[in-house]
């Protein structure tokens, strides 16, 4: 079992960053890759970031490629999502998972956190 805790978000002007975090509970979690998603209001929620369990290897949605940062701390058993020139598009509720794989689909993760809300103003 793994249990999963965000913060980090909050009211930023565009341009600006955040940086989120990812507390993970359980032995387990360096043996999981952990993906970021976000779902904006109205919206399905949609992949955004995940890094491999061992090699660290990322992958990113394309409108993030070169403003988001994915990494981890598998001592500390933390996932950070660090945001920079954030968009006003980029605002959502964002969530953290656990699963096998860095997948880029959201069901075949297992484990989800309850979301931090990010709002970026124009």
């Amino acid at each position: 079992q793994v249990q999963l805790v965000e913060s980090g978000g909050g009211l930023v002007q565009a341009g600006g960053s955040l940086r989120l975090s990812c507390a993970a509970s359980g032995r387990t979690f360096s043996s999981y890759a952990m993906g970021w998603f976000r779902q904006a209001p109205g919206k399905e929620r949609e992949f955004v970031a995940a890094i491999s369990w061992r090699e660290g290897i990322t992958s990113y949605t394309n409108s993030v490629k070169g403003r988001f940062t994915i990494s981890r701390d598998n001592a500390k058993n933390t996932v950070y999502l660090q945001m920079n020139s954030l968009k006003p598009e980029d605002t959502a509720v964002y969530y953290c998972a656990a699963g096998r794989q860095p997948y880029r689909t959201r069901d075949l993760y297992n484990y989800w956190g309850q979301g931090t809300q990010v709002t970026v103003s124009s």
